[in-house]
Order: C-alpha cells, then structure tokens, then sequence
C-alpha cells in the first residue's frame, strides 16, 4: 500500500511506528551545531524554480525562506556558497546524470534557465559553485573552500530535496561537517520525495531545523 492509497492516519501511525524503530535503533540523535556555522544554497537556479522546466512542489516556498536566511546570514557575516548546476556547451562533460534526464544539458553557462534567481543573486565574496552531479561536493572546490574558512558547521537550503540537497547533506556529513537541513527551505517537485528524504537524512545525516530556529542560533552568535 502507498502512501496514496492510505487514510490520514494510517499514514501518521505508520511515521510513528517508523520513527520509534528508527529510535530504537539509536538513530535520529542532534549533531547540533559547532562553531562556526557556513550556508550552502543547491541550486536555486531560474529552471529548477520553474514548473515547465525542471521545478514544481513546493521549490518556490523554498526560495522565498531562503531569501530570509541569506539576508540574516548576510548580516551575521558568515560564509556563504551557492552551488549550480552548469554544463559545457557541447556537452562534453555530460555524464549518467544526464542520461537520466537529457534535459539538463541544456543548462549551460549562459542559458537563462541556468542562472541563479534574481532574489538570491551572489555577492561579492560569497563562493558560486559549478558543478556537473548532485553533490556540490564532488569534483568542486567546496570542502577546501571551508575547510579554509575553519568552517565546523553546513547549513543547507534549496532544491531539490531528494536530488542535490540529499546527495550534498550526505557529501557534507562525510567530510565531517555538523550539517542542518533548513526544513522549510528546502524543496521538491513532488511532495512524497521530498518528506522520505527529510525523515531519512535527519535520522542519519543531518538535523532539521526550520528557518526561524536557524535565524535565532545564528543571531546569538
């Protein structure tokens, strides 16, 4: 049976008894956050935020929070990147990801599609990161680039949920990263990958906090 073809609460009951296995377990305990905090936006870019290309769900909900994050981020004066996803013009550096779907090397440098939405345009000295896979840190210079920054703690917004956020909480996790999944500043095309992935990564990956408890963390600081 699919969650679909389940009533309301049988599908509570079954996230009840699921997050008591998973507790049983050991999972699902804080990370919490370290010292020094950094935020990473996924590819929060024109053609992911639009449902005729590559966006839908609830992506939108997930730039308008972003937005708010990123001022106070700003103004906390803490490391930021951005990540997008770019391909060459030729599509020489197209690999499997895009055999799943072709489309997205039509994503290339100068596409309108592949820019970074206008509200959350990078500025100065905030890292834009390139790249061809779903992890922002596979084959990037992302780690070294907080590594060098003695950055202990990733902060992680946009999009989408069970694609690139997922790949780069795991990635930022694995290089030994504290890493907070904004909740309501991540999205997704489609609403049940992206509640499996949230219950998912902050059993085993990372911790879910909404905006506002970031935004507060971040103001004592």
């Amino acid at each position: 049976m699919t969650d679909s073809q389940m009533t309301d609460s049988q599908i509570t009951d079954s996230r009840m008894a699921d997050s008591e296995l998973y507790g049983k377990q050991g999972f699902g305990q804080s990370s919490g956050f370290g010292d020094r905090p950094a935020l990473l936006i996924v590819d929060l870019q024109v053609g992911f935020t639009d449902p005729e290309i590559f966006g839908g769900g609830n992506i939108l909900d997930a730039v308008a929070n972003t937005q708010v994050l990123l001022s106070v981020a700003r103004h906390c004066k803490i490391p930021i990147a951005h990540t997008k996803v770019v391909y060459a013009d030729d599509g020489s550096d197209a690999g499997v990801f895009c055999l799943k779907n072709p489309a997205l090397v039509q994503l290339t440098e100068d596409a309108p599609m592949s820019q970074i939405v206008a509200e959350l345009t990078p500025q100065a000295g905030e890292l834009v990161v390139r790249k061809t896979q779903p992890s922002a840190f596979l084959h990037t210079q992302l780690a070294a680039w907080l590594i060098n920054k003695a950055v202990d703690t990733v902060i992680v917004a946009g999009c989408t949920t069970s694609g690139c956020v997922r790949a780069s909480v795991v990635d930022s996790m694995s290089h030994n990263f504290r890493t907070i999944v904004a909740e309501d500043a991540v999205g997704d095309r489609a609403t049940a990958p992206h509640e499996a992935t949230l219950f998912d990564l902050s059993q085993k990956y990372a911790d879910l906090l909404s905006t506002e408890q970031i935004i507060t963390h971040l103001r004592q600081q």
